[in-house]
């Protein structure tokens, strides 16, 4: 069990059976009375974010969250499947639960899966990935309007901002983090 004295910013913790994050804390010492201590707590799963306040002497229930590493399978209507490194074991994910993450995932892409309890709760990406420019307008020589990017799809659909000279078919690598443009990959 958690006391209210561990709460700190990223604890993870069981409110009324949900696994909930610790996204900001205050230890508030009125001249009377008990401590307080204000929190505000993110949903992990609905990211419905909360509100609380507690006096000294209450105790949480530790959220037990499993990171397993697994492999991208396929999409299915708005069902994302994940397959487990080691077990061969099968996951399917909603979309809102993978979030961002759909903007960079090709079949056999390795991530990492948060579970809570036998529930995916959220994917974590490499930092960097390898996507192929599916459309971009092409680049005029000598057009110096100023501007110096221009957008770009890659094969997921995401679309992105790239240096005029990526063409179409040409591999980039991506900050997943940011969604940013890194560099080329060269070969």
């Amino acid at each position: 069990m958690l006391s209210v004295a561990d709460l700190k910013k990223g604890i993870k913790l069981i409110i009324d059976g949900d696994p909930y994050v610790v996204t900001h804390f205050d230890f508030v010492k009125p001249g009377k009375g008990q401590a307080l201590y204000k929190c505000k707590m993110k949903n992990m799963i609905s990211g419905i974010t909360l509100d609380r306040t507690y006096r000294s002497g209450e105790n949480f229930e530790p959220a037990s969250m499993d990171e397993r590493d697994m492999e991208y399978l396929y999409k299915e209507g708005t069902h994302y499947t994940f397959m487990d490194q080691q077990s061969y074991e099968q996951v399917v994910m909603e979309e809102d639960a993978v979030g961002d993450a759909k903007n960079f995932l090709l079949e056999n892409t390795k991530v990492s899966v948060l579970l809570f309890g036998d529930k995916p709760i959220g994917v974590t990406l490499p930092n960097f990935i390898n996507l192929r420019v599916t459309q971009t307008d092409p680049w005029v020589k000598g057009d110096t309007s100023g501007n110096d990017s221009k957008p770009a799809t890659v094969e997921t659909g995401y679309v992105l901002r790239v240096p005029p000279f990526i063409e179409e078919g040409e591999l980039i690598v991506i900050d997943t983090r940011t969604g940013e443009y890194s560099t080329r990959v060269k070969g």
